[in-house]
């Protein structure tokens, strides 16, 4: 393992000289030394101009291009087991393209279903993958479908059928491309560019975005997770194929047209180190109450192209630091544990309702847009609940050696994810959110109670479980962990036993 590292050094060492940039493709011809073999690959899934853009409650449609959205997986095979990684520039991914994947997988490549991860990188720039699906209000009367289809953010069915394509064709040709490989495992810190995003104010309540210089905040009220997951995924000649990055921050920087958000930069600080062949697959932790506004900050926020270089830069040097001190190792056992919970839909009030009904049939300008917005999914979520009170909510959990990463498919509270490193049985843990579908927002139970409140808490179609549920996804993922046996990280060998001390420093001072 020393001997990978000191490769590793020499490789970068001599391309830096040489102002090269390395191909870091994984060598076919190398020995297969320690079992593990993976694959690393990517495919494009950009939308086309004039596309909805989602991320929000209505309609707003893509107009220019700043940089593609892509699929990345990485494939692991070890002792007979494998699972694969899938990371997509999306705002979510939807539970029926997961399992539709999930089947062609299966069929392809012989990955159990769960053992394979889908996961969204939560990109506000990207396409149209949500919010209202394809039918979904077909079974409502005709003035609900009018708002599902005409009033709302939509997802493309041409798009979704081209992303469940492109991403089992990527793990595909990640199975079929994998190659003798050693993975490295360590975190770093980033504190500067992720923030909680709720606040405790002086009324007693808590909200989202209160605003720079609101004289009545009181205290941040959640916190923020700096940690920086890394898997480095190593060539028998020490270099790398590709990495996976975990870190809790929203897709929310939105440089200006579609774009992977900050997750781009993140990909070319990595790749402007180890070379353009590198796979860099983001799986996003737990961040639905933090993003990269700083509401205490007394200055004015960047723009939206120097916000996204800001942020995905700096977690991608700190990538950078991880890979280059982590030792590759062999000892990485692969496995897989998922579980279904059926977890039920909060319902509004009859009077509620009445009220919302009244106030989506006057027009957006009559009525203020925020009030018409939030009772307009009010009256959606009432046509949800009459098709499906209860909700399919997957947790699961891959260990890859040292690392477990365990799901959820919310907008997971920041909490839920420290709780999930502190309480599990892992050396190292990277909770992973929006993975193989998306629930909209799960807060914990104090910020649905009477001194919370806030955006996240609002009931809506997309967000709308009720206050238990995000204790009941943690503790589903401590279970499948423990279900697991975590293994030690790979150290560097073990220096040699002091014999003398080196010959051309054991003199006194040489004065003459």
């Amino acid at each position: 393992m020393h001997g990978q590292a000191f490769n590793r050094r020499q490789f970068l060492a001599g391309t830096a000289l040489a102002g090269v940039a390395p191909s870091l493709t994984l060598g076919r011809g190398a020995a297969d030394v320690s079992g593990l073999r993976v694959g690393c690959t990517e495919a494009d899934i950009t939308p086309d101009i004039g596309m909805e853009q989602p991320g929000g409650y209505g309609k707003a449609f893509h107009k220019t291009l700043h940089d593609p959205c892509k699929v990345r997986a990485a494939v692991f095979e070890n002792a007979g087991s494998r699972v694969a990684l899938v990371s997509l520039d999306a705002l979510v991914v939807p539970r029926s393209v997961v399992l539709d994947a999930r089947r062609e997988i299966r069929q392809r490549c012989g990955i159990p279903p769960e053992a394979v991860m889908i996961a969204a990188t939560h990109s506000h720039s990207s396409g149209p993958t949500g919010m209202v699906q394809p039918g979904e209000y077909d079974h409502a009367d005709s003035f609900v479908r009018q708002l599902a289809y005409e009033k709302s953010s939509c997802a493309d069915a041409g798009y979704l059928d081209r992303v469940r394509a492109q991403l089992v064709d990527v793990v595909s040709r990640a199975w079929q491309g994998r190659v003798p490989a050693r993975c490295s495992f360590g975190f770093g810190i980033e504190d500067k560019v992720a923030f909680n995003r709720r606040f405790r104010m002086k009324n007693g309540l808590t909200y989202t975005h209160p605003g720079k210089g609101n004289p009545d905040i009181v205290e941040v009220a959640g916190p923020v997770d700096p940690q920086v997951g890394v898997i480095g995924v190593w060539n028998e000649a020490g270099r790398l194929a590709g990495c996976v990055v975990n870190f809790a921050c929203h897709g929310t920087t939105n440089p200006g047209g579609i774009s992977a958000n900050w997750i781009y930069y993140l990909e070319q600080t990595i790749r402007g180190v180890f070379g353009a062949d590198s796979v860099v697959l983001f799986l996003p932790g737990t961040c639905g109450d933090v993003t990269q506004v700083n509401n205490l900050s007394p200055y004015a926020d960047p723009q939206g192209e120097d916000w996204a270089r800001f942020v995905g830069a700096r977690v991608g040097a700190e990538a950078v630091k991880v890979l280059l001190s982590a030792v590759p190792g062999a000892d990485v056992p692969l496995s897989a544990e998922s579980k279904v919970l059926r977890i039920s839909r909060r319902k509004p009030s009859a009077a509620r309702l009445r009220r919302s009904l009244d106030v989506v049939r006057k027009s957006p300008e009559e009525a203020g847009q925020t009030e018409w917005t939030f009772a307009k999914e009010i009256v959606l979520l009432d046509a949800l609940l009459k098709k499906a009170p209860e909700v399919d909510v997957e947790t699961q959990a891959i260990q890859i050696g040292p690392v477990a990463l365990p799901t959820s498919p919310a907008e997971y509270f920041c909490q839920f994810g420290l709780d999930l490193k502190k309480r599990g049985n892992f050396p190292l843990t990277f909770p992973v959110e929006l993975a193989n579908g998306f629930i909209g927002y799960v807060p914990t139970e104090e910020a649905l109670g009477k001194r919370g409140g806030g955006y996240e808490t609002r009931l809506t179609s997309y967000s709308n479980l009720v206050p238990p549920a995000g204790r009941q996804i943690l503790e589903a993922g401590l279970e499948l962990m423990a279900r697991m046996t975590p293994v030690t990280t790979p150290k560097p060998d073990s220096a040699p036993p002091f014999r003398a001390p080196w010959s051309y420093g054991d003199v006194p001072p040489e004065l003459d």
